[in-house]
Order: C-alpha cells, then structure tokens, then sequence
C-alpha cells in the first residue's frame, strides 16, 4: 500500500523491515504489521478572532489494536502530513509493546502553528477537531495524550468535549491532562523522568558516574527541561541547551533553574546572560559524554552522524536518527538508547494514569515514580541483554522486541473473517 508518504514514514518503515528480516517475519505477517490498521483525515473549519473561518487539516491513525485500545499522543505544527502522524503510530506500537504495555500505537495532528493562533482558537480548534474524530477515539479504543505543541489544557478541552457527548465526565479518554480532572501525579515529568532512569541505568553499564558528566540537550520542551533540570540537580553539568529559536552554550556549565525560569518570562531561551549563543548544529556536535536530541525526528543523519563526539546518545525525541545515521554509529564506540525505549515514560505514565482514571483511585507521585523506574529499567536490560547476546545494535534489539510482539498478537487473533 502506497497510502503514506514522505521521510519519516519510510524512515519508519526501514526500521521495521531491518526488524523483519532479523525475526524471519512471514511476508503475510510483515504485511499486516507494517501498514496502520485505520486513518482518519477531517477538516477541521475554525472560526478565528477576527471573524475568518480558517480551514486546518486535521489526522488520526491507529497503528495497531491487537493488544489492546490505541494510545498516542497529538501534535500541533505546520509540518504534520499524514504521513509524519503514521510514522510515529507505528513507533508508539513498538514501543507499548516493548516496555509490555496493553496498548496498540496511534498518533495524531493538526496542521496548523499554535504559536500564531490566541488561546481562543487553539481552543476552538481543539473542540472541533475531537467532534470530527468522536468514531475513533474512547476509553477502550484510542485515548491521545499531548505532544509537540499541545498540553495538558488541550486535552482538558479534549475531555470535556467527548464527556459532553457521553453526558458524564470521561477522564479516561485522555492522559496528560491536569491533576484536578483526573490527570496523574508526575505524568508532566514521566518522559523526561524516563530518560533520566534510562541514562542512569547505561551509566552503571560503562562505569561513568553522574557528578561531572557533561550533558548537552537539543531540545528544551517539556522533555529537554525536565531531563536537563534533573541531570542538573544530580551533579551533572548541563553544557549546552537548545530550542526552536537559539541555543546557549557553557563551558562550565548553565545555571538551569535560571534559564528555566528566563524561558518562564520571555518564552524564550534568546536573551539569557552568563552563556554563549549557539546552533542546533553545532550544538549535536559538541563534545560531551552524553548528547540528548530531545526535540523533532530526523536530526542525526549521514550528513553529522560523523561529527558526533558523545560516549552516549539518549533518544529523547520520536525519530532522531535516520537509518544511514545508524550505519555511520554503530561503528562508533558511541551507546545508543534507542528512542522507543529512552522516551517510553511518558506512555508508561500515561497507562497509570489511565489506570487510576478507570479505578477511581489515585497514586501519590512517589509510586508513580518507582513505578516508572521498574517497568523501564526491566525493559532496558531486556534490550541491552539482547544486544549483548545476540551482537546487534540497541535499536535492533529494542525494535524486535516490539515487533515480535505485536506480529504474535496478530498471527495469534487471527484474521477476520
């Protein structure tokens, strides 16, 4: 099927087939995992302050349902296409199923830049978007969460508009939404928490300690800040952050707590003293010992990879590393934490808070944090065990475990009719 196009869908489907030809996947079964299960596309007409009524194009595709409801995120920006939305549905498959998850993956979009639009218009757009895609989405069968340009108000717009349909409020139908409707205690931090856990477990493997490590971060959204804020309390020198805009560069080390709270003020991280300007890329090819691209897919590719100078990379973003980039790695002593396992906390934490919204029953943020730590430290030393035993790259152990996964749940359901 020819449905889906541009690079991260190919690049999406490489990884997969470099999966497939690892576990021997029937052509049948290769078919039938690789292309998504279903995939909406609506209009989305929203009225704008001025009164114009301004068309945006809007998606949803799940990936997979053989494991259980659908589970991805939503993203707002002017480069959503149907076929970015289905790239990162089929990574959130694996990576539910990597770290054992009762999920199946979905992603979806609205093209359109949140940063130009009043809150109004986000908000109406929210709202109409969720009518268009009510036959898809529910508790037990797709359940979004926020993602690049959305947050936890946009999926509080979210529930509100699919419980008025239902007639009773439905926390369960979005995660990621604020604490006082349902949302769980450190599900805001869960992502960035989750690579912290990741790094942390890596640095036991190569005998490197926290204190002193220098960290670089591209990226300071929710994930970047997070990661860079708890690598900064633990003694770690945070050398270099960057976001869409600009990028600050210290030798010694950024004062995080102030640049956190200069980005707070001016939405910005342009105009913070006590650093040097500097680019996203010249940023991923500092030398450091742990480089985190925690910001869009497709940042390390043939054309860098060469420049690297980390000892490890930490898979923040959905995407980072094109597969010609891993060619170029893997013959590097570079350690690479794949992103469907370094980024998994947030759906980690996304699945509790779907719990706790199904039981009634709220978890303080101590358990959700150990509870974090278990699931994702269990599922990266299954990884980092078939790497080491089987010689293969992290990316290739991480990818099969996913794939094989879901492929069993498929051949064993069967096809209908």
């Amino acid at each position: 099927m020819q449905t889906y196009h541009g690079a991260t869908y190919m690049m999406a489907v490489k990884q997969f087939d470099m999966a497939a030809d690892y576990l021997d996947l029937s052509q049948e079964a290769r078919e039938r995992v690789r292309v998504p299960k279903r995939a909406m596309i609506v209009s989305v007409p929203t009225r704008l302050d001025d009164g114009r009524v301004e068309m945006f194009a809007g998606f949803r595709v799940q990936h997979n349902l053989s494991l259980g409801p659908c589970k991805g995120g939503l993203r707002y920006s002017p480069d959503v296409d149907l076929g970015e939305v289905a790239a990162l549905a089929m990574w959130m498959s694996w990576k539910c199923a990597l770290v054992g998850l009762p999920y199946g993956g979905a992603k979806g979009g609205v093209c359109c830049d949140p940063s130009r639009m009043s809150q109004l218009e986000v908000e109406r757009m929210t709202r109409r978007f969720t009518q268009e895609i009510l036959p898809l989405i529910g508790p037990e069968v797709d359940i979004m969460a926020p993602d690049l340009g959305t947050n936890e108000q946009t999926m509080a717009w979210i529930m509100d508009t699919y419980s008025m349909q239902a007639g009773h409020a439905v926390p369960g139908i979005v995660t990621g939404k604020p604490v006082t409707i349902g949302g769980s205690l450190g599900r805001k931090e869960a992502t960035g928490r989750g690579v912290f856990y990741c790094v942390q477990e890596t640095l036991k493997l190569l005998d490197m300690r926290l204190e002193g490590l220098r960290v670089v971060i591209q990226g300071f959204g929710n994930v970047g800040s997070v990661c860079a804020t708890l690598f900064h309390a633990t003694g770690a020198k945070v050398i270099a952050v960057s976001d869409i805009k600009s990028g600050l560069y210290n030798a010694d080390g950024l004062d995080i707590q102030a640049v956190r709270r200069h980005v707070a003020e001016t939405g910005t991280l342009e105009g913070f003293d006590s650093a040097e300007p500097i680019s996203n890329a010249d940023l991923l090819t500092l030398e450091c010992d742990l480089l985190v691209p925690a910001a869009i897919e497709r940042q390390i590719t043939g054309k860098n990879a060469g420049q690297l100078r980390c000892r490890i990379l930490a898979e923040g973003a959905n995407g980072p590393t094109t597969p010609d980039a891993d060619v170029m790695l893997d013959k590097t002593d570079i350690f690479i934490i794949p992103d469907i396992l370094c980024n998994a906390g947030g759906v980690i934490v996304s699945y509790f808070e779907w719990v706790q919204d199904l039981q009634n029953y709220f978890w303080s943020e101590d358990e959700v944090n150990s509870r974090l730590r278990q699931i994702i430290g269990q599922a990266f030393h299954r990884v980092h065990e078939i790497h080491t035993r089987e010689k293969v790259p992290m990316r290739l152990a991480a990818l099969s475990l996913g794939v094989r996964k879901v492929a069993e749940a498929k051949t064993l359901r069967g096809l209908f009719p």
